[in-house]
Order: C-alpha cells, then structure tokens, then sequence
C-alpha cells in the first residue's frame, strides 16, 4: 500500500506511513492565477493500492480530493481517508429549497473504500458510492486523558445525544462518565448539570465531535466550575476552532484543550493516526 497526504493532511499523513511501515507518496499542490488548483503525484503508484487522507474543513481541500482521486486512476486500488468531512453537518433538508449537502459531497467521491472518522451522522455512510465506514478516536482522547494527573477524573458528554463519546472514551479505563441534562426551572431560567453525578471537587473533561465557535463549550465551562469542579478541560475529535474559540474558553475558564489531529491544529495533541493504520491493515 502507497500512502498519498493531502494538503489539509500532510502530517497525519506521514504518521500513519510510519505506524504501517508504507510508503509516503510526495505530492506537488499549487493555484494557478486563476484560482484554480493543481496536484501531481510525484512518485509511482501505477498498478498498485494507495490510500489518499486528506481533510476537508474548505471548499478548496474538498475540490483537491476529488483532484488526487483523479490522478490515482491507475492505481489498482484507492481508499479514501477523510478524517474530517466538511459539509458533514448538513445532512437533513432543514428548509424547502436546501440541498442535503452532504449528500452531495459524498456523492462526487469515487473510490473502493472511504473512511471516516465521528462523522456528525452515520447515516451519511449511505451517500458513499463504495464500502463506507466510520471510525471511532473517542477510545485515543480516553487514553490520553487517563495519563493526565488528574483528581478523581469524569467525562461528560454535552448531552443525552452524545453520551456515546463520553462512554466510549472512558470505556475500559475505569473513568466514571455522564451527560449534562437542562432543566427549565421557569420561563427564563434553565439549569445545566450532569444527570448523574457531581462534579464538585472533580477534574471534568467534557467531550464532543466537535468544537467550532466554541460558544456552547464556553458556555457550559463556565456552569460547571460554578458547580464546584476543581479543572475543567474542553475536549473534542474535531478542532474546528474558528473566530476567537479558543478565546472564549479560556475566559470561561477552562484548564486546556484536548483534541486530535484530524484537522492539524495547536491544540492537536491526540493522534488518529493508530485508528486510520488499525483499519488499513483489516484490508
């Protein structure tokens, strides 16, 4: 197997080469003065199997897979790693006139495999014209989050919907978890609080897919320390992390901020990299 980075991917790139003892392809991307953009594999992959990771936060990095899908045609085999899909969140006409974006996206992607990697809903799988699969890199933010010193440690989902993160990071590792649950005392005044148990005294990590303006994040940050939490760390498969986020939760106080590197960030400090190598060898 040829490991081929995209732009948006490049270092994840190089550590799941490295983990699979593979070749790492080197490719030439440019825009020519009109906008437009360009790639070209450098080195050889002609009759053989390639796996293409690139992210897709922006409109240009979805166009340049479609270009790397392309010139992989000669290839015997292609596997698409997109570890993280834009437009993944429109998934649903949410108004008359709108298009299923994501099914849109998907659709244009043609290759043998394509993995994802916490898709916002799994059921965008089905749009895929191949075997389409989900990974799961809530199971590498437990582990890190277990070598952290922390004082009797829980993971908290931000809601009911996404209990799953919070279950599957702490899943064998003996972390207790929960999810925050509203209640609307009146008209205007709604608490947040975990379901189960009680942070106060407790180090608290609360996980989601995603962080993008960070305002939610913040938000509950904020509530959690005024409930008593001693640390309380933001965590999150995809850092989005636009505007001023990081901004925001740090003024709401949070201790720092886990994340991995399905988009290559600061705050990137977990790898997806054994998850994607993991499913490369199952082929």
């Amino acid at each position: 197997m040829k490991i081929i980075g995209g732009h948006a991917s490049q270092l994840l790139a190089g550590r799941v080469s490295e983990l699979l003892k593979c070749n790492l392809l080197v490719s030439d991307f440019k825009k020519f003065p009109d906008g437009e953009l360009y790639t070209r594999i450098l080195d050889e992959f002609a009759g053989e199997e390639v796996t293409i990771i690139q992210s897709t936060p922006t409109d240009s990095d979805f166009v340049l897979l479609l270009l790397m899908i392309e010139a992989c045609s000669e290839a015997a085999k292609i596997n698409v790693v997109i570890p993280y899909m834009g437009y993944a969140r429109q998934d649903k006409r949410f108004k008359s006139g709108e298009p299923i974006s994501a099914h849109a996206v998907a659709r244009a992607i043609k290759a043998d495999n394509v993995y994802t990697i916490n898709i916002h809903d799994t059921d965008i799988l089905d749009y895929f014209d191949a075997n389409a699969k989900d990974l799961d890199a809530t199971p590498a933010i437990g582990k890190y989050i277990k070598n952290l010193i922390l004082s009797d440690p829980i993971i908290i989902a931000p809601d009911d919907g996404a209990i799953h993160l919070a279950r599957n990071a702490s899943r064998d590792l003996g972390l207790d978890y929960d999810y925050l649950e509203k209640t609307r005392l009146s008209g205007d005044t709604v608490t947040i609080q975990p379901k189960n148990l009680e942070v106060n005294g407790r180090d608290v990590i609360i996980i989601d897919d995603i962080i993008s303006t960070g305002g939610t994040m913040a938000e509950t940050i904020y509530l959690l320390r005024n409930q008593g939490a001693h640390w309380v760390f933001a965590a999150c498969v995809h850092p989005v992390l636009s505007n001023n986020a990081v901004l925001k939760l740090f003024q709401a106080g949070v201790k720092g901020i886990i994340a991995t590197d399905t988009l290559d960030k600061a705050v990137s400090t977990v790898s997806v990299a054994p998850v994607i190598a993991d499913a490369m060898k199952k082929l």
